[in-house]
């Protein structure tokens, strides 16, 4: 079990991608709370808000890909199709769901609809990505792949 762990922590491609997660949750993390005057554990973890960690985490993926097994290859393609999906959702379906559920949460605290969804809870409303925060994390996921096949692995 522990050579099993072991070698994946030498998996430099998934080390990437993790990699390019990290850093885009901690400077949300740390953006929040500079703009907030609060640290919320959640935004280390969560999903929304600046840098987009959805596109971070696809383009150190594909970068690492690149870097890995060259561009001519299956596992760069399917990396490139996996971004390409993954940030139009992010980008898309999941901001129209943020957007809907803020109207929701809105229409949830008036009048009688306030007393008809008084037990329910209120919908989470940091769901997606603008695309000026995809095209950050975009451009950080590809400098943390750059960093990591240069320096790392």
């Amino acid at each position: 079990m522990l050579q099993e762990f072991e070698l994946l922590l030498h998996n430099g491609v998934l080390m990437t991608a993790l990699a390019g997660w990290s850093v885009a949750q901690v400077l949300k993390a740390i953006l929040y709370a500079l703009l907030n005057h609060e640290f919320k554990v959640e935004r280390l973890f969560g999903s929304g808000g600046m840098p987009s960690s959805h596109a971070a985490t696809v383009l150190a993926l594909v970068v690492a890909a690149w870097a890995e097994y060259g561009p001519d290859s299956f596992a760069f393609a399917i990396s490139v199709l996996f971004a390409a999906i993954v940030i139009h959702d992010a980008r898309g379906v999941r901001l129209e769901t943020g957007r809907q559920a803020e109207i929701l949460n809105r229409l949830m605290q008036y009048g009688a609809l306030k007393e008809l969804f008084k037990d329910e809870n209120y919908l989470k409303e940091l769901v997606g990505h603008t695309p000026f925060q995809v095209v950050v994390g975009a451009t950080l996921g590809a400098i943390t792949g750059i960093c990591m096949y240069s320096f790392v692995f």
